[in-house]
């Protein structure tokens, strides 16, 4: 086992080395004194808009939460999220129960600048699948079990909006690099 873990550590650093190479940055990377790179200070400036419903508001609080500030940043950009979740019953019983459901989360982004002709500047979308399996016929314990999924759903969802902002800041500020 002691073997393997001195490859296992040249590879790291021969990867390493491979992708310093070719240019690669990491999208988060701060700057050489430290302080919060191009798309760290981006998304602190980012305003999102409320998003209806329950999962919205998951998914709003989850967008918050990726694009944190210092507090000091001032919003210069505004998001717009259209977020739908809906549910199919894919494990159907021969009593014509469902035993597993499989919801989808749907997310269409826009992000326009707080200027005077309120500027559309980037769109995109995130979507993401996730179920849960139904023992019995508690209702109580679906109803828990779906908001569970519709949790992971939303943060799921903030991950890929976030990361999808993130690389458009960084790729605006330095379209060399991508």
């Amino acid at each position: 086992m002691s073997a393997r873990l001195p490859r296992r550590g040249l590879f790291g650093i021969a990867a390493a080395g491979a992708l310093a190479g070719c240019g690669f940055q990491p999208v988060y990377m701060p700057t050489a004194s430290g302080k919060p790179g191009v798309a760290a200070r981006e998304l602190a400036a980012v305003d999102v808009h409320p998003i209806q419903d329950r999962p919205g508001q998951l998914l709003r609080q989850a967008l918050q939460e990726r694009f944190a500030s210092d507090g000091d940043t001032r919003h210069r950009y505004d998001l717009k999220v259209d977020f739908w979740i809906a549910g199919e019953s894919i494990g159907i019983l021969p009593d014509t129960t469902a035993s597993r459901v499989r919801l989808t989360g749907t997310a269409n982004w826009t992000l326009t600048a707080r200027d005077a002709t309120r500027s559309a500047l980037a769109s995109g979308s995130a979507r993401v699948l996730d179920g849960f399996n139904q023992f019995d016929t508690q209702y109580f314990a679906t109803v828990l079990e779906t908001e569970k999924v519709e949790q992971r759903i939303a943060e799921a969802v903030a991950d890929q909006v976030a990361m999808q902002l993130a690389i458009w800041f960084r790729k605006r500020a330095n379209p060399a690099v991508g």
